[in-house]
């Protein structure tokens, strides 16, 4: 397999993350991308220009994270990142939402902000930061359905959110005033396939 990938991105950080967690590395080639490159051919991997993509060895492509973690949880038998129909199921996927769904607002909000001044929408920068707010406000008061249990997707995508979060805007401090959620991140980001797949420019 070859996946398409930036060290930047908290979408592909997830994949990382549940490929050394599934003890998957050594089947996976990692061919670096830039996706803003005008001159990259992601649009013909991937229509949607976004990463990560999967290019399985029969040519096929799956995108974007939430398939492609789950299809890599699917290639081993008896660890289950996405559990099987039920609660447990639908609490993984309740906070795989929510880490992706802080995530889309982060990234808008970045994009924004990397706009010329003219052109960029400080009304627009307020209302995705306030959605993030209100993430990170729900996530601190779930910790206790967070932390509980064997590990997850959602427990990977809100740790892989976090990170990422913190990493383009330090000054936010978001686990500053969230404490519960500050041990669990500071827990959890210490596992080696946090530490290995850290973002970076």
């Amino acid at each position: 397999m070859k996946m398409r990938y930036s060290a930047t991105s908290p979408y592909v950080r997830k994949a990382l993350v549940c490929a050394k967690e599934l003890d998957l590395m050594d089947r996976i080639e990692l061919e670096p991308t830039l996706v803003w490159d005008p001159a990259t051919d992601m649009g013909n991997v991937n229509p949607l220009g976004k990463i990560p993509a999967l290019i399985l060895d029969d040519g096929y492509v799956l995108y974007d994270s939430p398939v492609v973690c789950e299809y890599l949880d699917a290639l081993v038998p008896g660890v289950v990142l996405f559990p099987a129909p039920g609660k447990a199921r639908w609490k993984a996927l309740h906070f795989q939402a929510l880490g992706d769904g802080i995530l889309d607002a982060g990234v808008l909000r970045l994009l924004e902000s990397r706009r010329a001044d003219g052109e960029k929408s400080q009304g627009w920068m307020d209302r995705q930061a306030a959605s993030i707010q209100r993430g990170l406000d729900a996530l601190e008061q779930e910790i206790d359905e967070l932390s509980g249990g064997p590990l997850t997707i959602g427990q990977i995508t809100v740790a892989c959110c976090l990170g990422w979060i913190d990493f383009r805007f330090p000054d936010d401090k978001i686990l500053s005033t969230r404490p519960k959620l500050a041990a669990w991140y500071e827990a959890f980001s210490a596992r080696p396939s946090m530490v290995e797949t850290a973002p970076k420019e």
